[in-house]
């Protein structure tokens, strides 16, 4: 890698960002792509494909622990569908990304979006505020709508010849998939997708995190993404169903969790955890035993009680359970039951919040 380039892109892996950094690379400028990675999105492990397929050097950056927070905070341009804050999104790794130029030598940045590709975060006025708020209006390119958009100093001191840019807006995808097959792609990837907050099943795993945690704990929302999720009050039981799942879930154990394996069977690793770090009761013991121990079909057809080890913060012990979902803790799958609620409540947290920060500034103005 080198240490010094024009640009850096963010780079998804998405086929926008790309070809957004193929267009400004066909202009004889170096680019570096910024991958960044959080529990919601990121795939570090393609990095290296990428880099061989696409001819775009790539770099892994972690916003994990900012990225929760800012959610926690309440985003201030609220969330999509579910709990996906797209435009707070963006301004947050425009930011991040602005703060990295000095590093690299980079004269501008460079994103992927199209104007009225996405409802939400590709709306003129999105754009608009993205690039105001990120505070990187003299120095954003978004070279596949570029003549869309006013132009850039980028393209006003001849770094960037505007005229070799692509004119591209709208949902289709036609100029797209035709500037993949120009390039010669082995591989054309789909649209940047993929990021979890957007997609129901994922939303409802986070969402008790979102309600109920204070602050960014990075391993429990890892946690929420493995395995199957069952919850009871605070309790989350995660349990592995497969080899993978059972290799990640013992990874992210930490101190104070609560591990269960079937002693004779195989079957699943499962790990409980607190939202709020109190030690389980018995009976919730019992009843995430008899949880893991229903996912192991050699257990559950034994139609008896089987053996769980139980390793937990008292130490490693052995109990005897019949495997079975039905359990008196009401161990249950993840769901959005109150979403909506939740959601306006924040909104009218942060209204009151916006009402107070500025009956301050009235206040400071009074006094001078």
């Amino acid at each position: 890698m080198n240490n010094r380039y024009d640009a850096l892109a963010l780079f998804s892996g998405g086929l926008d960002s790309i070809l957004a950094s193929k267009v400004i690379q066909d202009q004889g400028l170096k680019v570096l792509g910024l991958h960044f990675i959080t529990p919601f999105f990121g795939n570090p492990e393609k990095i290296k494909e990428w880099q061989e397929l696409y001819g775009v050097e790539i770099l892994p950056v972690d916003i994990s622990r900012e990225y929760i927070q800012m959610m926690l905070d309440v985003p201030a341009h609220g969330m999509g569908k579910l709990v996906n804050p797209c435009v707070d999104c963006k301004i947050m790794m425009l930011r991040h990304a602005r703060s990295m130029m000095e590093e690299f030598g980079a004269t501008f940045l460079i994103s992927g979006e199209v104007l009225g590709q996405r409802p939400m975060s590709q709306r003129q006025e999105s754009l608009n505020s993205i690039r105001k708020d990120a505070d990187v209006k003299d120095i954003l390119l978004r070279p596949l709508c570029a003549k869309t958009q006013s132009i850039t100093p980028c393209e006003e001191s001849g770094i960037v010849d505007r005229e070799k840019l692509p004119h591209i807006s709208g949902r289709g995808r036609k100029q797209q998939l035709s500037m993949a097959k120009g390039y010669g792609f082995k591989v054309i990837p789909t649209p940047a997708g993929g990021c979890k907050l957007t997609e129901h099943e994922n939303a409802a795993r986070f969402l008790p995190l979102l309600r109920n945690l204070k602050e960014p704990d990075v391993n429990f929302f890892k946690l929420a993404t493995v395995g199957r999720q069952y919850w009871a009050g605070n309790k989350l039981l995660a349990i592995g169903r497969n080899q993978d799942d059972n290799e990640n879930i013992e990874k992210i154990f930490r101190d104070g969790d609560y591990v269960f394996e079937i002693k004779d069977f195989p079957g699943p690793f499962s790990l409980g955890r607190s939202l709020n770090s109190e030690n389980w009761t018995e009976q919730e013991i019992m009843d995430g035993a008899a949880m893991t121990a229903s996912f192991s079909p050699k257990a559950r057809n034994l139609g008896a009680e089987v053996v769980v080890n139980v390793t937990g913060p008292s130490g490693k012990r052995e109990v005897c359970v019949l495997p079975s979902r039905e359990t008196q803790t009401g161990f249950v799958g993840p769901n959005l039951d109150g979403l909506k609620e939740w959601k306006i409540e924040r909104g009218n947290f942060r209204l009151e919040k916006i009402k107070r920060e500025s009956f301050k500034a009235d206040d400071s103005v009074l006094e001078k």
